[in-house]
């Protein structure tokens, strides 16, 4: 019975009952959603002065452990077997995420304003950035310049998108579109990151460089979650790509 309820007074439910609950719930809810339920549960004790509150008992209430899903990133040829699956405008964003790991919402984001083309890099604001720390994203020169191409410098209005019909939702949705019609196992923007960020681990950059150059804060965090085995260690040729989408058809 859900404390409360009417049948039993606030301050005599025990953790015992709170776990009993969350185990139920369990049965019919994703882990996340009873997380939620949960802290509800113990704002609502603290609110009412229970002490000590039988929802935060880390010892008797506990969710469930639930493993995550292995993490696959793909590999060169099925990266390559989506780009030319996608719809043109979605084709470079691809490349790009490819290139640099960056969070796709990061590119979404990103505006003329932020490109600085002297030093070829490209800035994730702070406002942008999930770490809250704006940072410099060095960029391959030939997607670099696939990129400045998209518009004339006197058309670079410093608020305009640089990828202006991109959304992440779009660009999620092309590319597994894509995978389907490639029969490739289906693969997220932000698997491109996990795919970049382990290839800059197997070429010896060290962690700390790595963290810096994707904007992860939290280097455990990089070393434990974005280091994988990939089915291969082969980079992708930009520069043929785009040489091949530039040539007559």
């Amino acid at each position: 019975m859900p404390p409360g309820s009417g049948t039993k007074p606030l301050d005599s439910i025990a953790p015992a009952d709170v776990a009993e609950l969350v185990a139920t719930l369990c049965e019919t809810r994703k882990r996340e959603t009873v997380r939620k339920m949960l802290l509800a549960l113990a704002m609502m004790f603290d609110h009412a002065g229970v002490k000590p509150n039988p929802a935060r008992d880390k010892v008797a209430v506990r969710l469930p452990y639930e493993r995550k899903a292995e993490i696959k990133p793909p590999t060169a040829e099925h990266v390559e077997a989506v780009y030319w699956l996608l719809p043109p405008r979605y084709r470079l964003p691809l490349v790009v995420l490819d290139a640099t790991g960056m969070r796709v919402g990061e590119l979404e984001a990103l505006t003329w304003g932020d490109v600085d083309e002297p030093r070829q890099r490209w800035r994730v604001s702070q406002a942008v950035a999930k770490t809250g720390r704006a940072r410099w994203v060095a960029v391959p020169s030939e997607v670099f310049l696939a990129v400045c191409e998209l518009s004339a410098r006197e058309d670079r209005v410093s608020e305009r998108p640089v990828f202006q019909s991109l959304t992440a939702d779009r660009l999620r949705t092309a590319i597994a579109r894509a995978c389907k019609g490639a029969g490739v196992p289906a693969f997220s923007p932000h698997d491109l990151r996990h795919r970049r960020v382990s290839l800059l681990h197997l070429s010896g950059v060290p962690w700390a460089r790595i963290g810096e150059h994707v904007g992860q804060r939290n280097l455990a965090v990089t070393a434990n979650t974005y280091s994988h085995v990939l089915s291969d260690e082969a980079e992708i040729s930009y520069a043929e790509l785009i040489a091949i989408e530039k040539s007559p058809r």
